[in-house]
């Protein structure tokens, strides 16, 4: 092994440890087990990573691993960029890796201005990297709703983040005080015909940024979990072959929207207004990867944050969807960004 290799898989493990330690929670022992080298050097490694400036209040890098798995999740669906945190606990929602590999990237654009108008989608995922962020004042900062704030009970949506937001960035910050989902398709042309909504969501279209989160269909799907969706329109989604949600939209294997009375009655930014926009997914876990497998498909989002397990995990079903005759689009960045496919786009059309 030549020295240069020798430094970066040093590098790459380091990397790999402080993540383990500050983002994890695990102790020396315990990295020490994970990663099947001795105490000794798991201390080495967490004083070399901080000594080398990859430990400030996030850990500054990214495993060599990490780093091929981002090149071939971009490349496949032609993403502007794909972030792939190593993933330090087991569970079916690796909310923390996720929360603090999302916190970095949001932390990092409103550092560096990148966006002054920040949409936000909601969620378990969402509401985790709020809590990651440093409580710092972000003048110059706005963020928007990109969906409904409410339950269908009209009471706080408890993963709604918009409030977070302003708590801990003192910044202005714009929510849609309607329900995610109207009850029927009058009372969403009432919601949306009101002044209020009307101008929220013109903002929710002008942002520089949209942060969305993915959401799964299956028995442990957040969304029924919490009465945001009822049994039958559950079982109306699983009829339609829905897999993945993202705002609100529905979507099947294909990425294309599904015919689903529910698609039609979401109080939210509609998926063919973000085309050309930059939309960030942050999304991860073994229940979501059908999911997000879907949503990249889509061709909605132009950037994905996710853990190193579910980057494996999509990469392996989207192989094996190609292997099966499923088309899988794929090749080089830089296209224009954020089209649904023909079918899906005018599907969305029909069905907004």
């Amino acid at each position: 092994m030549q020295d240069g290799e020798r430094a970066s898989g040093e590098h790459s493990l380091a990397t790999r440890a402080a993540w383990l330690s500050y983002i994890g929670g695990y102790t020396q022992e315990e990295i020490a087990g994970r990663l099947r080298i001795s105490r000794v050097k798991v201390n080495r490694l967490i004083a070399y990573a901080s000594k080398a400036g990859l430990v400030r209040v996030f850990v500054e890098g990214t495993a060599a691993e990490c780093v091929a798995l981002e090149d071939r999740i971009a490349k496949r669906w032609r993403l502007d960029f794909c972030t792939v945190a190593p993933t330090v606990e087991d569970g079916p929602l690796p909310l923390r890796t996720l929360a603090a590999a999302g916190a970095h990237y949001l932390n990092r654009v409103m550092e560096r201005r990148e966006a002054a108008l920040i949409g936000i989608g909601h969620g378990r995922t969402l509401a985790g990297m709020v809590r990651h962020l440093p409580r710092t004042p972000r003048p110059g900062i706005r963020f928007v709703s990109l969906l409904g704030s409410l339950t269908r009970h009209a009471a706080a949506n408890p993963f709604d983040v918009i409030h977070s937001l302003t708590e801990i960035t003192g910044a202005e910050s714009y929510f849609v005080p309607a329900p995610f989902f109207a009850d029927s398709l009058e009372d969403k042309r009432v919601l949306l015909a009101q002044k209020s909504l009307k101008d929220v969501f013109a903002l929710a279209r002008a942002a520089d940024l949209h942060v969305v989160g993915i959401g799964e269909v299956g028995p442990r799907a957040h969304l029924l979990s919490t009465g945001m969706i009822t049994p039958e329109e559950f079982r109306e989604l699983e009829r339609a072959g829905a897999v993945g949600e993202v705002l609100g939209r529905f979507v099947d294997a294909a990425g294309r929207p599904v015919r689903a009375d529910i698609n039609e009655r979401a109080v939210a930014i509609r998926l063919e207004e973000l085309e050309g926009r930059q939309v960030v997914a942050i999304a991860g876990g073994s229940i979501k990867t059908a999911a997000i497998a879907a949503v990249l498909e889509s061709g909605v989002i132009t950037g994905l944050i996710t853990d190193e397990s579910t980057a494996k995990a999509v990469l392996a079903a989207a192989e094996a969807g190609a292997r099966t005759g499923r088309v899988v689009r794929s090749g080089p960045p830089g296209r224009s960004r954020g089209k649904l496919s023909r079918r899906s786009e005018r599907h969305v059309r029909e069905s907004a």
